[in-house]
């Protein structure tokens, strides 16, 4: 199986503009959802799980508009996310998909779910979800992200990176350069800009107080799928606190936590992680089916 970025490569349009994903493998469909910030897209986020679960799955590793690879929908980076997977899934024709989402993505699969209960078999998330407890709010990494998204410089970079790992050796020359480089474009900073600017981030906040709509944490009760939450435990992003709400009101929800692990567990904790999932996302469930 050649699992490369250009054998992998695929687009669809829609009416809103063209979608561009990473295919591989046979079996049931797996839809893999990436986070935000600097640089990132699907294919960097899950590249080095997706020979372990391509041996099971169909995987498809969508990338959100906005983000540098898909066409930019416009709008809220997180909103037109949500859109998108509705897109996605309706234009390949997928009765039913179970979804890893990161962070962002994470956040995004829960709200698909909770619009779309019969589209949606089992559900992973990674970090990201969830409303603090007892830590501060915006963690460290979101508070470095917004300083990236106003003033973007390599320094700056470097920081927000460091926040999002434990061990400091994985933030190599490689990651620092092909993060710059995605980060740096003008339409992608642009769409970061949206979502992470101060200004931005405080108009969501205002609106947030403002509407009579409950909150996105007090909606997870709806969530109807069985739900892995896996959490690093040394997250600097999302601490791990924010997953006390999720753990007990998604009904069916389970809790695994990576120790010595930051916000990317998947990359971080590797094999502990592909591990975790497919024995979640293979076991039998009665109610449900596999």
């Amino acid at each position: 199986m050649d699992l490369d970025y250009d054998h992998t490569l695929r687009e669809i349009r829609t009416d809103a503009g063209v979608l561009r994903y990473h295919e591989a493998g046979d079996g049931p469909p797996l839809l893999l959802l990436h986070g935000s910030g600097p640089g990132v897209t699907g294919w960097r986020n899950f590249r080095g799980n997706l020979a372990t679960f391509a041996d099971r799955f169909r995987c498809l590793i969508l990338e959100f508009p906005g983000f540098g690879v898909s066409e930019d929908f416009g709008g809220h980076p997180m909103v037109t996310a949500l859109d998108a997977v509705g897109r996605f899934v309706d234009a390949l024709d997928l009765e039913r998909v179970d979804i890893i989402g990161n962070s962002m993505g994470g956040g995004v699969a829960l709200n698909y779910a909770i619009a779309q209960p019969d589209r949606v078999g089992k559900l992973v998330t990674i970090g990201g979800i969830g409303r603090n407890i007892f830590s501060p709010g915006p963690g460290e990494g979101i508070k470095l992200l917004q300083e990236f998204t106003e003033e973007p410089t390599r320094e700056r970079l470097i920081q927000w990176l460091h926040s999002m790992v434990f061990d400091p050796a994985m933030v190599t020359e490689e990651l620092i350069e092909e993060r710059w480089t995605q980060a740096t474009d003008p339409a992608t900073l642009d769409s970061a800009r949206r979502m992470y600017s101060k200004a931005a981030f405080g108009a969501m906040v205002r609106a947030m107080e403002a509407s009579d709509a409950p909150p996105p944490w007090a909606m997870l009760h709806k969530v109807k799928a069985p739900t892995l939450i896996t959490w690093g435990r040394d997250d600097r992003v999302s601490p791990l606190d924010m997953a006390l709400i999720p753990m007990r009101t998604i009904p069916r929800a389970e809790l695994h936590v990576f120790p010595n692990c930051g916000h990317w567990a998947m990359i971080e904790r590797k094999a502990e992680f592909e591990s975790a999932v497919l024995a979640f996302l293979t076991r039998e469930d009665p109610a449900r089916g596999v």
